[in-house]
């Protein structure tokens, strides 16, 4: 049985997708990934688009934004590779960049918020852990959060 296990815990972290929204939790977020070794990782990086209203920031700042949080994950998982999408929908753009990877799980770490946070931010969590086709993986904070 302990060899089933290892197997499907492998199968589970072939290609991990990780999104990440800036480069101190992309930090933190590798680091919290780190210990499960996964044997590829792309990190995400979702541009919330406005579609026909004004976006939250500026593209080229978001762009910058991204490139942060993929050297920050890099300094953790080298070969880790890299996958920006343009959305409005921050979930969906999740899931469809799982699809595009072919990733075999999505791996992400909390940011933490009260209940009227979550609920005022769309609860973002909930909706990746009850609407995905493919496993999601919460991983616990590291000592280093703070």
């Amino acid at each position: 049985m302990g060899s089933e296990r290892d197997s499907q815990q492998r199968e589970l972290l072939e290609h991990v997708l990780v999104p990440v929204a800036h480069e101190e939790d992309a930090q933190k977020t590798a680091e919290s990934l780190e210990p499960y070794s996964p044997e590829q990782m792309t990190a995400l990086h979702v541009v919330e688009k406005g579609m026909g209203v004004p976006d939250k920031t500026p593209v080229k700042q978001s762009e910058e934004l991204a490139e942060g949080s993929y050297a920050a994950v890099r300094s953790v998982f080298p070969n880790a590779d890299e996958h920006t999408a343009y959305a409005r929908d921050l979930v969906e753009a999740i899931f469809d960049a799982a699809e595009e990877v072919n990733a075999s799980a999505i791996a992400y770490r909390s940011r933490g918020g009260n209940r009227i946070m979550q609920f005022l931010s769309g609860d973002y969590p909930l909706k990746l852990v009850t609407k995905s086709d493919r496993p999601v993986i919460a991983l616990p904070h590291t000592e280093t959060d703070a």
